[in-house]
């Protein structure tokens, strides 16, 4: 009989996580307490979202759907007071853009495809009651919408609930961000003014003395707008007046989204969301983990919440179906799974408060409270962020920001220094590579030593729809590792700082033959460069001085 699996909530997370789930033969049933299709914000996607949408099955019928293509972000923020762009096109050639989607025909979607892959859909059911680590196994109460109940056993549960948040706040693991303790209003329009080609399918954001507003071109001639202001001060206002009054002064106060709504209509009630960003202290527990909003959400500036509910989606069917064929992969594979997890996030969440440190366009108690608390405490995932942007060709927003807004003195210095410091090791390198490579690159004769604090451990890899057992190897600045291959981890574990690269060759290639030491050669190379230039090789000896100084 087949392990049975009970995803709460039928959003972008739960169903994924449910689709893949299922394919992997598990008995899975879905519990969503509304009956879609139902309202819910969030409607703008980002492009690396589309390579787990084609994963899905549905990427066809998402393209025939009609919606917006977005091709990137209009902004009016930093020292700027102008509109900008910037495209996906010009940092993902693959996926060069986006979709501006209808949550309601969205989710429906993906929860019909579920249905279609096996899954057990119960629409019209919610949660009320769930007894978890103290149980074997994990037992929930379900409700009707007719006031029916159910108790009902698994073997595992994912918590896709969203930001309700059912087990995290049942178990008292969320903890809230208290730097982006802020509240949205936000509604419809239709016959808004659309940004001019090539932008029209942009979302356009602004900064305004409160906060910042959005507007997200949808199908049908709808916009959806919303403003977000700080949660105190804006509750403050909201509670002696009405919210459409105080949406509508807001809008007035932003200039030219303001002008893009002033012929079009209002054609829903305005909704509020309160205090949403938030992290939950453990994302995986003794049969059950936590999937999208229902473990963490982040401040919404860059639209991440429907792509990290997509991609832990998936980690979590990965690790999910690991951890029920092998009970050696569930601890180990729970750290990958967190570790995984909240790098995204971090990443997202430095980004937008680097993003708010930078805007000069205003001022007011929201910007300045923003500019002078921007830094945390966490330091680790801050460095981390930094040495992601350094390096590597333009990203997007976190790479725009430095050109169009005034970024913290830290951060700049920090990419300078990590980005200089790359760029040193890379002409190092270079000078180790002439024409003969790679079969008698001088390169074979120089000396690596690992730097401090290097280790290569055998941790769960995320492989084809499961966890599987590989190398990785961490550094104090990457915590949480990078996986790299059996063959280049057994090179790297021989590096002793005494012995030159053809010695470690020798050693590694013992009994391989000269046609298979000639086609593995070229990589390990490249893979030796990589790592020196990321800084996991402290240094190379040499016989002679290398043009920039000695690596």
């Amino acid at each position: 009989m087949a392990d049975s699996i009970i995803v709460i909530g039928g959003g972008p997370g739960g169903s994924t996580a449910a689709t893949l789930l299922a394919r992997q033969g598990f008995d899975v049933t879905l519990f969503e307490r509304e009956v879609f299709p139902r309202e819910h914000v969030g409607e703008s996607l980002l492009p690396a979202s589309i390579p787990i949408l084609e994963t899905l099955g549905v990427i066809g019928e998402i393209e025939a759907a009609g919606f917006t293509p977005k091709y990137g972000a209009t902004m009016v923020w930093g020292r700027d007071p102008e509109p900008w762009s910037w495209h996906f096109a010009e940092t993902n050639a693959t996926y060069p853009h986006a979709y501006q989607v209808w949550r309601p025909t969205f989710d429906q979607m993906l929860l019909d495809n579920a249905e279609r892959n096996g899954v057990n859909v119960r629409q019209g059911w919610r949660v009320v009651d769930a007894t978890v680590e103290s149980a074997e196994p994990p037992t929930l109460t379900v409700e009707s919408n007719d006031g029916a109940t159910e108790s009902v056993e698994a073997d595992w549960i994912v918590d896709a609930s969203g930001q309700n948040g059912f087990l995290a706040t049942r178990l008292d693991l969320r903890t809230n961000d208290e730097f982006f303790r802020n509240l949205a209003v936000y509604s419809y329009f239709r016959g808004a003014e659309r940004l001019p080609e090539p932008d029209q399918g942009n979302i356009f954001i602004e900064a305004y003395e409160h906060g910042w507003s959005w507007a997200i071109p949808l199908p049908d001639d709808v916009m959806s707008v919303g403003v977000v202001v700080d949660a105190a001060w804006g509750g403050a206002r909201l509670s002696d007046k009405p919210i459409e009054e105080f949406y509508r002064n807001q809008l007035f106060m932003t200039g030219r989204t303001a002008s893009m709504l002033a012929d079009a209509e209002m054609i829903d009630e305005p909704r509020v969301i309160r205090d949403w960003s938030y992290t939950a202290q453990r994302l995986v527990g003794d049969g059950y983990i936590l999937v999208g909003d229902a473990a963490c959400f982040i401040d919404p500036l860059f639209s991440s919440g429907v792509h990290l509910a997509l991609s832990s989606a998936v980690l979590a069917s990965a690790y999910v179906t690991s951890a029920l064929r092998d009970p050696d992969m569930r601890e180990p594979a729970a750290e990958v799974y967190t570790q995984l997890y909240m790098q995204q996030y971090h990443q997202f969440r430095e980004m937008a408060a680097l993003f708010y440190a930078s805007n000069r366009t205003s001022d007011s108690y929201f910007w300045e409270a923003r500019r002078i608390t921007q830094t945390t405490d966490d330091v680790s995932p801050r460095e981390a962020f930094i040495a992601a942007v350094a390096g590597q060709p333009p990203q997007g927003y976190e790479r725009v920001v430095l050109e169009k807004g005034e970024a913290p003195a830290d951060f700049v210095e920090g990419v300078a220094a990590v980005e200089s410091e790359r760029a040193r090791r890379d002409t190092e390198m270079s000078a180790l590579i002439d024409s003969v490579w790679p079969n008698r690159s001088p390169m074979l004769d120089a000396v690596p030593t690992l730097a401090e604090g290097i280790s290569l451990a055998r941790k769960p890899v995320v492989g084809d729809g499961q966890f599987e057992w590989g190398a990785v190897m961490s550094s104090p600045a990457r915590p949480q590792g990078a996986p790299i291959s059996m063959l280049v981890a057994a090179l790297a574990s021989r590096i002793d700082g005494r012995r030159p690269v053809r010695s470690l060759l020798d050693d590694l290639f013992d009994g391989v033959s000269q046609q298979q030491q000639a086609q593995l050669l070229p990589g390990l190379l490249t893979a030796l460069r990589v790592l020196y230039v990321d800084g996991m090789i402290a240094h190379w000896r040499t016989e002679s001085p290398l043009p920039e100084g000695e690596g």
